[in-house]
């Protein structure tokens, strides 16, 4: 692993500069961030459709329940089972996949897995005594734990899967939740949990002709195998004879482009802007790696991880890889007391100047073309894009049937056999959509997929026009007895390793309940003085960053090229990615007064 690069580089910041603003220049167009409506147009819907569970019928759901949880990916499963652990009995996930695993439902294809260590990224570890086989676990094993967490936890009996909620609304009378669904189902709960995900809605994008198509074409989060052959783990047998495109270039490109380019006749690859992409190092686990570990081990190393990313000492790195050696020391870069801020901004804009460099050498040490190597290399600042790690997806570049197609606009069109770029048209058989999913930004409204009704008529969509606004990030006003799980751009904290969030949120929902529970409450309600107290706090630590992030190419990470549309309030707890350990006392103190504070309780009578 590269040590942070401390002496002298070759660094010419004007320079530097204006090759990083024409890259990004030459990216910057109207709709490139346009995609496909997956729900009302009749012509892309299919591109939803469950490829792994067959959808099986079944009678309408009439029932009266105390929690019905929105989600049942790694946010759903985790705070089910402390809900689970406060004495809650009667809980159902309800969720539009037909199994456990959310994000990990869905991704199943060749070659995925996560670019977190599984270490600190696959939740419960110590309760379900289990310790992951590799470094990063693929998507199958995570999705299997997730599954053996749900079944743990008594939650997979009683969920309702292949189940799309249709509305969510308030009865006051009553004190529950009332949710309609497209089975038919009418389910009132007294408490209702959010935990809808953060990379949940497909983004399918909007390109001119794509359903005149007449070969296959899928998107990668509904990887048609009936198609390629193969599983997972690749082995994509049925793809000898045919000629096989990729739209995109980011995490889940690089990880199925290997497995395509050693079963396809012909592979292209379509890219608009390459990835940053640092070293995996990617090994099974050591026999004796347990062998030490004890008790609270994977919070500790979750938080040690956590640590790191903010800037804070430790004793010891003890995930070691590019997140901590790259990443952390770029976001958290110290500062000397005798810098001016011009300076201090001249060394970070030379360390990340040195970090891409590396990148940058490392293509050029593997790639044997020297074309090909220069259009897979990254001209912006690492923080512009999401970085990513990998060891094969380079190499591939080296087989004579994969060639990259670079191109600042990508595909143009797609024609009856084939796409167009640049003016011209390549034949294939076949193309997948790596395009991922609508960012994490998006605001919770959307991703909840229906319309959430609280008190007095007031939507969630409504009230969260202009961002959160709630207490904590994981209550609102208006919405009594709602509980969100904790995700970005919702007044919580953000994370490298979003599963310590979901740890913690679940954690703070769960302790919550068993507090209501035994004070007999039938419902909460935000406070109006608390949530405006909660916003001014976020809106007091935000930074505009938009002026630095305007100049990154065009990513999720700067909404596409529009960093200015970002709203203050959907920032966080303690401002930029927030204070996670602030957070935690605060939540564990609030927890163990008692009191309620920020609440409106509303009790049983005797």
């Amino acid at each position: 692993m590269t040590e942070r690069n401390d002496g002298p580089v070759a660094f010419d910041p004007e320079a530097v500069e204006a090759k990083y603003l024409a890259e990004r220049d030459k990216r910057l167009y109207d709709g490139r961030s346009a995609s496909q409506d997956l729900v009302n147009d009749q012509r892309f819907t299919g591109y939803r459709r469950d490829p792994f569970v067959a959808f099986a019928d079944r009678e309408p759901l009439v029932a009266d329940i105390d929690v019905a949880i929105i989600g049942a990916g790694m946010a759903g499963v985790v705070a089910g089972a402390h809900l689970r652990d406060a004495g809650i009995d009667d809980i159902r996930l309800i969720d539009q996949a037909g199994g456990i695993g959310g994000t990990w439902y869905w991704n199943r294809y060749p070659g995925i897995m996560c670019d977190v260590e599984s270490y600190t990224y696959m939740p419960m570890l110590e309760e379900l005594d289990y310790i992951p086989t590799r470094r990063y676990a693929s998507g199958e094993e995570i999705r299997t734990h997730l599954d053996a967490i749900a079944t743990k936890y008594d939650l997979t009996e009683s969920a309702l899967f292949h189940t799309d909620v249709r509305t969510s609304e308030w009865d006051d009378a009553n004190a529950r939740w009332i949710l309609h669904t497209d089975r038919g189902d009418v389910i009132r709960a007294r408490y209702l949990v959010m935990a809808v995900g953060v990379l949940n809605l497909l983004k399918l994008p909007a390109l001119e002709g794509m359903e005149d198509f007449k070969g296959r074409a899928f998107h990668t989060a509904r990887w048609d195998y009936e198609y390629t052959g193969g599983d997972g783990s690749g082995n994509l047998t049925n793809l000898y004879d045919k000629v096989v495109g990729v739209v995109g270039a980011g995490g889940t490109a690089i990880q199925c482009v290997p497995h395509l380019a050693e079963s396809a006749k012909e592979l292209y690859l379509f890219q608009r802007t390459p990835s940053a992409i640092g070293v995996r190092d990617n090994r099974p686990t050591p026999d004796d790696f347990a062998q030490d570990l004890a008790p609270g081990w994977q919070r500790a190393r979750m938080e040690n991880f956590q640590a790191i990313m903010l800037g804070r000492p430790v004793g010891e790195d003890l995930v070691d890889d590019g997140w901590t050696h790259h990443f952390a020391p770029l976001r958290a870069f110290p500062r000397d007391p005798d810098w001016s801020m011009a300076e201090w901004v001249s060394h970070v804009e030379e360390f990340d100047y040195g970090i891409m460099e590396e990148h940058r050498q490392r293509i050029d040490e593997i790639v044997d073309d020297p074309a090909t190597a220069e259009g897979l290399k990254p001209y912006y600042r690492y923080i512009c894009k999401r970085p990513l790690f990998h060891d094969e997806y380079l190499k591939a570049f080296n087989r004579p049937n994969v060639h990259l197609v670079d191109h600042p606009r990508g595909v143009e069109e797609v024609t009856k056999n084939g796409v167009m770029v640049d003016g011209k048209e390549i034949e294939l058989d076949c193309i997948v959509y790596a395009t991922g999913f609508e960012p994490e930004s998006t605001l919770l409204s959307r991703r909840a997929g229906h319309k959430v009704i609280g008190r007095d008529g007031i939507t969630l969509e409504d009230k969260w026009v202009d961002g959160g606004a709630t207490l904590f990030g994981m209550m609102s006003r208006g919405f009594p007895n709602l509980f969100i799980m904790p995700a970005p751009g919702q007044q919580a904290v953000v994370t490298v390793n979003h599963a310590l969030v979901t740890v913690l949120g679940a954690e703070f929902i769960g302790s919550t309940a068993r507090l209501l529970e035994e004070t007999r409450a039938t419902s909460f309600e935000v406070g109006e003085a608390a949530e405006a107290a909660w916003c001014q706090g976020i809106l007091d630590k935000w930074v505009d960053s938009s002026k630095v992030m305007a100049a990154c190419t065009p990513s999720r990470m700067n909404l596409e090229g529009d960093p200015g549309a970002a709203k203050p309030l959907t920032g966080s707890y303690g401002g930029g990615f927030g204070d996670y350990f602030g957070f935690k006392q605060l939540l564990a103190e609030w927890i163990d007064a008692g009191e309620f504070e920020g609440l409106e309780i509303q009790r049983a009578r005797s």
